[in-house]
């Protein structure tokens, strides 16, 4: 049975310290956007959501194919046994800006685990989305699906890549188990979803 959780006063309360928080520092000018709140620059999704599906519940796994960003290819193969973190992201998208640390937060945490991450990239060409990378300090790569059809229709039953960001959690089967839409508030949320995943037939 699909719960969701609607958090909505912790997103704000989360915003509000972001929002504080960087107001003494240099920010960048498209998260500066995005908060101001007048939808320039970016699809916004309709505030922040988390789903989590039992397992019984879960449809068929999501099988996929494509181009990394450094011109490697990618499969769902790849990350057979694993729980798959799949973040729709581009770099022109201001609360994308704002997670991005959030994601690689989370992604060091589970080093050395059964854990893997995916960006998928739904705009931009690979040189911006490596160039984002860097700037953004994000280890992980993405998989650019601007050009790619196939890749777009293999998660198109699993989200809509017009609600950016979202962020996809795979069970080790590849079965959708998790759904965040919006912004990601902290990586405490993610990875406990991830931790909940793992433990998973252990």
């Amino acid at each position: 049975m699909m719960r969701r959780i609607l958090t909505a006063v912790g997103a704000i309360t989360a915003s509000a310290a972001l929002i504080a928080g960087l107001a003494a520092c240099s920010a960048d000018p498209l998260a500066d956007q995005y908060r101001a709140g007048d939808n320039k620059g970016y699809i916004a999704a309709n505030g922040f959501q988390t789903a989590e599906i039992a397992p019984e519940n879960r449809t068929e796994p999501v099988q996929f194919t494509g181009t990394l960003d450094n011109g490697s290819p990618v499969s769902s193969t790849d990350f057979a046994g694993k729980v798959l973190v799949v973040n729709f992201w581009y770099a022109t998208c201001g609360p994308c800006i704002i997670e991005a640390p959030r994601l690689e937060q989370a992604y060091q945490t589970f080093q050395g685990q059964d854990v893997a991450f995916l960006g998928i990239n739904t705009y931009d060409q690979p040189a911006t989305a490596l160039s984002f990378a860097r700037d953004h300090e994000v280890s992980y790569s993405s998989a650019m699906a601007v050009d790619d059809a196939p890749l777009k229709l293999a998660f198109s039953q699993a989200t809509s890549l017009n609600a950016t960001p979202t962020t996809l959690v795979l069970d080790k089967q590849g079965r959708v188990a998790a759904r965040i839409v919006g912004e990601l508030p902290e990586a405490s949320i993610l990875e406990a979803i991830v931790r909940t995943l793992v433990a998973e037939n252990a």
